[in-house]
């Protein structure tokens, strides 16, 4: 094996470019996996524009599907020649967080406004590491750390298109649904219909929603929202969503609703839709500081819960995340619109961040 290898690079505000780099030394806790197909997330464009502060010359992403190369001394269980995921979130189960039961914040900590550690701002993302505080996976290899911890196979007879979405997309849209406390028989309203708010809605049929409503301003994402699951579907251009949501639930609100965005606006019609006692679950990134109308939160006396999440990651949620694929209850192959080779990754990019030619998920290939 050559000891170098081309990797998508963060090398300041507007530059994600290819480059090559020493192929990463093995330790043993370590795997080494070649990657497969890899994609790119929302997050990652938050990175390329600046918006969101990771270290030049870091590798970037966080959604590895590929074959273990090489395995850690440590680490038992597994063989080279394996197809394997990793979660996005790939936690050491060592720290505070996760013995205390939140592995996604694994080794959270501060950071100032010039991303140093500091008490001026909490960054509780420390338990995303690739793409993040290590190299990550837009690279023809990726090193996972605490690998015992972090590896899932792969079942037999799924392609990397249909378990791609598990890493990260699967799992946070998942968990919203799971923080939405949902009930057999509830109203769910989830806002957005991009590949997270899909794969809400399509973690809310599996709860047992019996009317799930989405949101969205893209008739053909609102398409796909049926075939998720979505029962009742509406495009924000066209009605008044909470009007709308109050009139199809004879004015008594929702049970749940799922903000999937990361906006003043979704946020607060997230929460005007809900019933007394409802439950807001929040998936969105927000990037300014969010405002709650008094009467929108009945001046804090209307029994509202809102939950906050980060992608959940382990080989524990990774192996349910691909038994719900392998058992055919969610299909989310349809979500990989594009395909490009990681040398054209630049214009993989520019096509995903300015959301043309209907694009959804692109499977990044090595």
């Amino acid at each position: 094996m050559a000891n170098m290898m081309k990797a998508a690079v963060f090398l300041g505000k507007g530059r994600i470019e290819i480059v090559e780099k020493k192929i990463p030394d093995v330790g043993p806790n370590d795997a080494l996996v070649r990657i497969t197909t890899t994609t790119i997330c929302g997050t990652d464009v938050h990175i390329l524009k600046g918006e969101y502060p990771v270290k030049e010359g870091l590798t970037i992403g966080h959604e590895p599907v590929g074959i273990i190369e090489k395995l850690g001394s440590n680490v038992k269980g597994y063989h080279e020649g394996q197809r394997v995921i990793a979660g996005a979130i790939c936690p050491s189960f060592t720290s505070y967080a996760c013995q205390d039961g939140y592995p996604s914040q694994d080794g959270s900590y501060l950071l100032d406004e010039d991303g140093k550690c500091s008490c001026h701002g909490y960054k509780a993302t420390a338990g995303w590491r690739f793409g993040n505080i290590i190299d990550g996976t837009q690279a023809e290899y990726v090193l996972v750390p605490d690998a015992q911890a972090n590896l899932a196979p792969i079942p037999d007879g799924l392609t990397d298109e249909q378990v791609l979405m598990c890493p990260d997309i699967m799992s946070t849209g998942f968990k919203g649904a799971e923080n939405a406390n949902i009930q057999i028989g509830d109203i769910v309203v989830i806002f957005a219909q991009g590949p997270i708010g899909l794969c809400a809605t399509a973690g809310a049929k599996l709860k047992g929603a019996s009317l799930i409503i989405t949101v969205d301003g893209n008739d053909q994402r609102l398409a796909i929202s049926k075939k998720m699951g979505a029962d009742v579907t509406l495009n924000f251009r066209n009605v008044d969503v909470v009007d709308e949501v109050m009139k199809i639930t004879n004015g008594r609100g929702a049970d749940a609703s799922i903000e999937a965005l990361g906006t003043q606006l979704t946020f607060e019609q997230a929460l005007r839709v809900l019933k007394p006692g409802g439950t807001l679950s929040s998936l969105g990134v927000y990037s300014e500081d969010l405002t709650i109308p008094i009467s929108a939160f009945a001046s804090g006396l209307g029994d509202h819960k809102i939950n906050t999440a980060l992608c959940p990651g382990g080989k524990e949620r990774m192996r349910r995340l691909l038994s719900v694929v392998e058992s055919g209850r969610v299909d989310l192959g349809a979500l990989v619109t594009h395909e490009y080779k990681l040398d054209n990754i630049v214009e993989a990019y520019e096509l995903f961040a300015n959301q043309r030619d209907g694009v959804l998920k692109i499977a990044i290939k090595p």
